[in-house]
């Protein structure tokens, strides 16, 4: 059985979110650390993770997926989302969770 995936690549058509409003809630910026630790994760781990039912999480992804920091990837019924370490907010997001250590 051969498994279809489909990548969605929001980086032409990211938009800019003001870091204020980026990191306006905290269910958000949990999101952005598990990501940016584990790189990719299934939206059942992701809640799990940050503790946030499923359609709080799915709205917080949306804007994430918007601003570009993230994408997302579809494998039939199943939603991964990747961090974008490539992107240099993404890495420069890492270095400050890493650097604070929290």
């Amino acid at each position: 059985m051969l498994w279809s995936c489909e990548v969605y690549l929001n980086s032409e058509t990211s938009i800019k979110i003001p870091i204020e409003d980026l990191f306006s809630s905290k269910g958000r910026i949990k999101i952005i650390k598990e990501l940016a630790i584990f790189k990719e994760l299934h939206l059942s781990d992701l809640c799990r993770r940050v503790k946030l039912s499923h359609s709080s999480t799915r709205s917080h992804l949306e804007v994430l997926l918007k601003s570009g920091l993230i994408e997302e990837k579809i494998f039939g019924r199943t939603k991964v989302y990747r961090y974008k370490i490539e992107d240099l907010r993404a890495r420069s997001l890492k270095s400050l969770f890493d650097i604070w250590g929290s």
